[in-house]
């Protein structure tokens, strides 16, 4: 593929995917799905519990399309429901212990790969291109 002819949001939406299937690729021995493994990376790396509205917005998709998924990890024991204080109703989502042990094998992959990839540029362009993508990212959120 010529990427020349690429427009820019096309580019970095391919670059994102390609990215996410470069990580699955490497963690295809862990035998689980890549909403699997992003969900439970996301609900661990935060230091208090999420709701289900949270990690929807957190993933960028619909909460009502979790449900399924919460369940499934929720059997694997990958993920626990808890009840808040505030409110009986309201379930928020914790990684279990072994979804804690899963995160940090799919982190110490994703690092690893992180490092490989962007071994191609340089520091300066690292953090060149990080500014831009934080800058794109406020703008676009507030769109």
């Amino acid at each position: 593929m010529d990427n020349r002819d690429l427009t820019f949001s096309h580019l970095l939406y391919l670059t994102a995917h390609h990215w996410r299937l470069a990580v699955d690729r490497r963690l295809k021995g862990l035998g689980m799905s890549q909403a699997s493994w992003v969900a439970v990376a996301a609900i661990a790396r935060h230091e208090t519990p999420l709701s289900q509205s949270e990690l929807a917005l957190e993933l960028g998709v619909e909460s009502a399309t979790l449900v399924p998924l919460i369940n499934r990890l929720v059997a694997q024991q990958l993920v626990q429901r808890v009840l808040t204080a505030q409110d009986k109703r309201k379930r928020l989502l914790v990684a279990t212990e072994q979804g804690m042990a899963l995160y940090h094998q799919v982190k110490t992959v994703a690092d690893g790969l992180r490092e490989e990839i962007l071994s191609v540029i340089s520091p300066e362009e690292q953090a060149q291109t990080r500014l831009v993508l934080e800058k794109l990212l406020r703008e676009v959120e507030r769109k």
